[in-house]
């Protein structure tokens, strides 16, 4: 039995190994996940160059979810053995349905992972999961199979784009799902309000300048009869029907400043609506009010936001076992959330320290932990031979760079950024907004002096303050002397040198070692 997890904690890895070494029973309050869509979009972003060809370094996570093969065989047989009997039976008529195919692939994928969350989420637990229409209804076999027809919450359905001008021959599709389930019938649910239209807003055109607001009139006539109701009120007759409220409620709406009195007593009493009291719109199955994606790198906070709020309180633990860039991750950092995310790939993971860094000041070791990265060279060693990219993303979080291209397999570098990889920003001068630039470039080969001195030209060619290079192996003489030679950058509110172009090894990083340069923010 996993022990608890007591601390926020990012795991590196595969999410189906880590829900069952590390997650307990029921031991998470809200689940939202956003998996890699059947809709051959690899792990949430596609990873394409400009020219729209696969770049040669594409993250491959996933990549056998596509596929029937001996993976998604073994993994469904390892099912049909050990899963509960309606699994095992809604997985054959699937599979004697689908066939042995891409979709059945990622289904059987999807199981596997769906029976440990739910094992994971406690009985008062909900569970959201993001997809798309491609397998929207396949999905929603199976977590009624899993979590029980019961449970079914609702389907939201989500306005993600706008219509694109390549849909000649369908619709336009323009949508995601959000599919909600609980594991029992004792899940809490808090309703989500919503700001108001500027139709209803328009409304409020009535304002007394009291420091209330402004306010709109409502009738107070019964739309039914209501013959005990029929009472003169400060010389006003009763609408014909009677009153809508009884003679001590109209008093109390007298005593606070709710009543509006026509300067006419043959004229209608009216109640006052201020729209600062007014709780919004209650959020419904259908979400055309949160602004659309433009790639998961810039992804907004609004809907798994909303989720969370709705779905737990503060203090609560959140998972997301595809956090991705970390979306649900921040968001519930921001609501006073305890928070679990796993990811397969160290670009996510580098994005995320990023993330909770730059908009929280979180540290790692010290606000939170990460599970799964080298802790060793020999390891660091292991990752670089496995995959460079990988290997350079991870680098990259050691110093909380922010890594360029990320949003994507693009070699680390694109654009005007070719032979940078990671960038830092701080303020030399808190008197000035520009902010300054320290480049990352990070080498898992073998190293020379020219690659120092190609660094130095990138950040001359930038105008950035300082240059960094990360290298797993030892630097050589030559190298030193190189970036030596740049000279210092001098920082005048600090009235301190920094060196213009520093070389830092990962043994260096896993012992400690920093960047010298100005600190990142003041205060």
């Amino acid at each position: 039995m996993p022990k608890p997890i007591t601390s926020n904690t990012l795991f590196y890895g595969d999410n189906l190994p880590i829900l069952r070494e590390y997650i307990p029973d029921e031991s998470v309050d809200l689940i939202y996940l956003d998996p890699p869509f059947n809709s051959s979009r690899s792990y949430n972003v596609l990873f394409k160059d400009e020219s729209g060809r696969e770049a040669d370094a594409q993250i491959t996570a996933f990549e056998d979810t596509w596929h029937w093969g001996n993976d998604a065989a073994r993994v469904y047989h390892e099912m049909i053995q050990n899963a509960p009997a309606h699994v095992t039976t809604m997985l054959g008529a699937l599979r004697e349905f689908i066939g042995e195919n891409q979709m059945m692939a990622y289904l059987v994928m999807m199981t596997a992972r769906l029976i440990e969350l739910h094992r994971v989420l406690k009985p008062t637990g909900s569970i959201y999961l993001h997809c798309d229409p491609t397998a929207s209804h396949y999905l929603k076999v199976v977590m009624d199979t899993i979590f029980g027809t019961q449970n079914f919450r609702n389907e939201v359905i989500w306005q993600r784009t706008a219509t694109k001008g390549d849909a000649r021959q369908k619709y336009g599709a323009v949508h995601d799902v959000l599919l909600y389930y609980s594991k029992t019938d004792s899940a809490g649910f808090t309703p989500v309000y919503l700001e108001q239209d500027e139709d209803y807003l328009g409304r409020f055109t009535y304002d007394d300048n009291d420091g209330r607001g402004s306010y709109r009139l409502a009738p107070l006539d019964s739309p039914n009869p209501r013959p005990n109701l029929t009472y003169v009120y400060k010389g006003y007759q009763p609408p014909a029907k009677g009153w809508r409220v009884s003679l001590s409620v109209m008093e109390q709406l007298d005593n606070e400043g709710r009543l509006y009195f026509p300067k006419d007593l043959n004229g209608r009493i009216s109640r006052k609506h201020y729209l600062q009291e007014q709780e919004g719109r209650k959020a419904s199955d259908v979400w055309i009010d949160i602004p659309p994606l433009q790639g998961a790198g810039t992804e907004k906070l609004g809907y798994p936001t909303q989720n969370i709020q709705a779905s737990s309180n503060e203090g609560d633990t959140v998972l997301d076992p595809f956090c991705g860039c970390g979306t649900a991750v921040v968001a519930a950092q921001k609501l006073n959330r305890k928070w679990i995310g796993i990811d397969i790939t160290h670009l996510s993971i580098s994005l995320m320290k990023y993330r909770l860094k730059d908009s929280f000041g979180l540290v790692e070791k010290k606000d939170y932990n990460v599970v799964g990265e080298p802790q060793d060279v020999p390891s660091a060693k292991q990752l670089a031979k496995d995959d460079r990219y990988q290997f350079q993303w991870w680098a990259l979080s050691l110093v909380g760079a922010k890594p360029l291209g990320g949003d994507g397999g693009k070699e680390g570098k694109k654009g005007s950024d070719k032979g940078v990889d990671g960038v830092l920003n701080f303020v030399d001068d808190p008197r000035q907004s520009k902010l300054q630039r320290a480049l990352i470039q990070v080498k898992s080969g073998h190293v020379k002096s020219g690659d120092v001195r190609d660094l130095r030209g990138v950040v001359e060619r930038e105008e950035a303050a300082l240059g960094v290079f990360i290298t797993l192996e030892e630097p050589t003489r030559d190298m030193v002397t190189e970036a030596a030679s740049a000279g210092f950058h001098h920082s005048p509110v600090w009235d301190k040198d920094y060196p213009r172009i520093q070389i830092l090894t990962i043994d260096d990083l896993l012992n400690g070692k920093e960047i010298s340069m100005p600190p990142s923010a003041f205060g």
